[in-house]
């Protein structure tokens, strides 16, 4: 005997927004450093609340607490450019925080498809 996983149909519509915004941050984040995200996280933001009690509701804080690590690392790079001589210490915090975004993205997205929670 099969089991079926059925979900509301407000999970579903909350799923395939959360699935448009990871998609938009992974677009912004490939096309501009990550510097346009600040549009779908808002969208977070405002979708987050609607998803109290589901499992949509991590993926939403997943994003948004991806975005505000990504923007504060960026900027720790960016003072250590700043510094001259630390240049090149600011690349590398730049790449590791650039893989660490990419990850974080593939690994909401592949989890909301599979209906697992995200760790916040």
């Amino acid at each position: 005997m099969s089991q079926e996983l059925v979900m509301e149909r407000g999970v579903e519509d909350a799923k395939h927004w959360a699935r448009i915004l990871y998609i938009i941050h992974a677009l912004t984040f490939f096309f501009s450093l990550g510097t346009l995200s600040i549009i779908p996280v808002i969208v977070n933001y405002v979708k987050r609340p609607e998803t109290a009690g589901t499992m949509v509701h991590s993926h939403h804080t997943w994003m948004i607490k991806s975005f505000w690590w990504y923007v504060m690392w960026m900027v720790v790079g960016g003072v250590l450019f700043a510094t001259i001589i630390l240049i090149p210490l600011a690349y590398v915090v730049w790449f590791v925080v650039w893989v660490w975004k990419a990850y974080r993205l593939v690994r909401g997205f592949l989890d909301l498809n599979s209906n697992r929670a995200m760790p916040v």
